[in-house]
């Protein structure tokens, strides 16, 4: 057992793993342009980072399951919850915006508000880790956001650092994401 969730990790940390036909473009092709309404609620695919397959995948993953995942918030476009564990937490946000240069520019402003020490490819359209190691995702017009700043120096057994949990937690996700 312990042999087969190091493969896993090993596997989500070089890119392999996840569901079949997930959503990222490994080739990074840029996202339409195509102008959509503003949502007026979370989308099927945002709703899904909080949801109990996502937990479940995720628990997989980490090899540890959150003692409680918050109840999810919609404010502004942002769809979030909190992963619990007994020694810290982790928040996974996904803001949802309507067009290209839009969701570049919320991109671009995470980047000054959150640093970006390293730039990520085959994940999502663009995505880069910021200093502490959270991980930031884009896919078509949609930001996901794993803020690994409440956990601990390492989580799980074999231990994971802060950034190898975030970078686990953003590849499941988007190795599933359906992009509803």
């Amino acid at each position: 057992m312990r042999r087969a969730r190091l493969a896993l990790v090993a596997g989500l940390l070089l890119g392999v793993g996840g569901c079949a036909g997930g959503l990222y473009d490994p080739a990074g092709a840029p996202a339409t342009t195509t102008v959509s309404a503003a949502p007026t609620g979370p989308s099927t695919s945002a709703k899904m980072v909080c949801a109990q397959e996502a937990q479940n995948d995720i628990t997989e993953a980490l090899g540890i399951a959150a003692q409680r995942v918050e109840t999810p918030t919609w404010a502004d476009h942002l769809y979030s919850c909190r992963y619990d564990y007994a020694s810290g937490s982790f928040a996974m946000s996904v803001k949802e915006l309507t067009n290209d240069s839009e969701t570049r520019r919320y991109l671009d402003t995470l980047a000054t508000q959150l640093g970006r020490a390293q730039r990520v490819d085959g994940v999502g359209q663009s995505a880069f880790v910021t200093p502490n190691g959270s991980v930031v995702v884009r896919k078509d017009f949609k930001v996901l956001l794993v803020d690994d700043s409440a956990l601990p120096a390492t989580l799980s057994n074999p231990p994971l650092t802060p950034a190898n949990v975030a970078m686990l937690v953003a590849k499941t996700i988007m190795g599933c994401w359906d992009g509803s």
